[in-house]
């Protein structure tokens, strides 16, 4: 048995119970409590606020975590990075209100900044020979300069809709974020094996994630055009059909060049594209 330790509730708690669930993990959700088994994978998921899993995971309390990079980083503990996972991503920014005429990072020299990440903010000032009055809050960051408590903020940016309804504009990306596995350095070898397949399932999933699988036909004598500007994961696949001179290309694509695929395709003679999602995709 392998215990995990994930966030309790927010858009990284929802997304890491999709990949478990992708993953085939059954975890029941109708009550939920502290401490939860999976019904069908030797795992144990552990519900926690985001900032207390770094810890949690290095004291081995929890064998591994999903956690956002920017905790992990800010609570600088003894931990693996097992993984880096792809979603939750956003970045850690630093924010003024909108009528400050922005000079560059010296702006910053002598002022007052709300976070909930000093560690990082001042490793990061310290580096630029930045010195600066760092005031530590827990939540609602972005309300601090509006009600004259500081000069800006530094925190979580995903879309900058918070910072726009609060009057303030980002003004310096300092380090980007996204969702981590992290492990305890001391697992044995019956958990390591555990985690092996936890991470061939995680694999699958995301390998799967913005791909297209397409089957076309197409005249046999422009196969290999077709071919050509095919971009599959080693080659296509293809079969003779009953009616003669005439091919069924199977492959996989990625979707964010769909289009402008299918496009060449139709120019070359191809017909009767179906295009199928793909669920997972052991490579």
């Amino acid at each position: 048995m392998i215990r995990i330790a994930i966030q309790s509730k927010g858009r990284l708690y929802e997304e890491t119970m999709n990949i478990l669930q992708e993953a085939g993990i059954k975890i029941s959700s109708v009550k939920r409590t502290l401490l939860v088994e999976a019904s069908n994978f030797p795992l144990e998921v552990l519900y926690l606020r985001d900032d207390d899993i770094p810890q949690t995971v290095a004291d081995g309390v929890a064998d591994i975590g999903i956690v956002g990079e920017n905790e992990f980083v800010e609570r600088d503990v003894d931990a693996d990075i097992i993984k880096r996972l792809g979603f939750s991503k956003c970045r850690l920014s630093l924010a003024i209100p909108k009528h400050e005429n922005y000079t560059g990072l010296q702006w910053f020299n002598g002022k007052k900044i709300a976070t909930s990440y000093p560690k990082i903010l001042k490793d990061y000032m310290k580096s630029h020979g930045i010195k600066l009055d760092v005031h530590v809050i827990q939540g609602s960051v972005e309300i601090a300069p509006g009600i004259g408590l500081a000069d800006g903020i530094f925190d979580i940016v995903s879309s900058g809709s918070t910072l726009v309804s609060n009057n303030l504009r980002e003004v310096e990306v300092v380090m980007k974020s996204e969702a981590l596995l992290i492990g305890n350095k001391h697992m044995d070898a019956d958990k390591q094996e555990i985690l092996k397949e936890l991470l061939f399932r995680f694999e699958a999933v995301r390998a799967a994630e913005d791909k297209k699988y397409v089957l076309m036909n197409a005249p046999t004598d422009r196969v290999k055009e077709i071919i050509e500007v095919l971009p599959g994961i080693k080659s296509p696949t293809v079969m003779p059909l009953a009616t003669e001179g005439w091919s069924s290309i199977h492959t996989v694509l990625d979707e964010k060049r769909f289009w402008e695929i299918i496009g060449q395709l139709k120019r070359l003679g191809a017909e009767g594209i179906l295009v199928l999602p793909i669920e997972k995709m052991i490579l």
